[in-house]
């Protein structure tokens, strides 16, 4: 790997791959996944899981701390790794009750603000929160925006929501203080379902302006 990779044990049957950034994590993250789909031999053989986060991949099931050190000194994960996972279109209504604020913040209209947040191609980064909720890259950074000073008791399903550089669809009410842009239809945790979440990390995601 270009970027330096610290690999510290987790208990006795994981170990935590520590990252310089989410840029980093993401192409590591898609690289192992890749390495693991061609079942290549090695220090992976044991690994059960494979868990992302901001700064962070976690390798369960696997205790070799020289073995997978040594693996990730060959590692070149890329960009195109890194967003190799299947597409999910986001369907959403912008009518959220922050729309106008962070049209505000921006500088722009709000029609010009779902204009801006529709055009990327987002990718989950790791997944957290609540069941089913995903931190999607892919908004430029000059459009984050700070979470709310006083979080909201209770944010409906489906939220599209923004805080930080990051977009997330909530996936069942609850509190929280992000940004509110609009809504989605879809479900995001159905435990009925295989998968049961729909975001994990490596999907890529778009989003859709539709009417209500």
């Amino acid at each position: 790997m270009t970027a330096p990779a610290t690999v510290r044990r987790v208990g006795e049957r994981s170990l935590l791959v520590e990252l310089a950034d989410e840029a980093a994590v993401a192409a590591l993250y898609g690289w192992l996944r890749e390495r693991q789909a061609g079942e290549a031999p090695g220090a992976l053989d044991a690994v059960e899981e494979i868990v992302p986060a901001a700064r962070t991949v976690l390798l369960d099931g696997v205790a070799d701390v020289d073995a997978v050190t040594a693996l990730l000194r060959t590692a070149r994960p890329t960009a195109a790794a890194a967003a190799s996972g299947p597409l999910v279109e986001v369907p959403t209504v912008y009518d959220g009750a922050d729309l106008a604020e962070v049209a505000t913040l921006w500088g722009v209209s709000e029609e010009a603000a779902v204009r801006i947040h529709t055009s990327p191609a987002y990718v989950v980064a790791f997944c957290g929160f609540a069941p089913g909720f995903g931190y999607l890259t892919g908004l430029p950074p000059r459009y984050g925006v700070p979470r709310r000073a006083t979080p909201r008791s209770a944010v409906p399903a489906g939220s599209v929501a923004l805080a930080g550089p990051y977009t997330g669809v909530y996936p069942r009410s609850s509190p929280g203080g992000w940004q509110l842009l609009g809504r989605t239809a879809l479900t995001l945790w159905d435990t009925g379902r295989e998968p049961a979440a729909l975001l994990a990390p490596g999907v890529r995601v778009r989003f859709t302006a539709v009417r209500a």
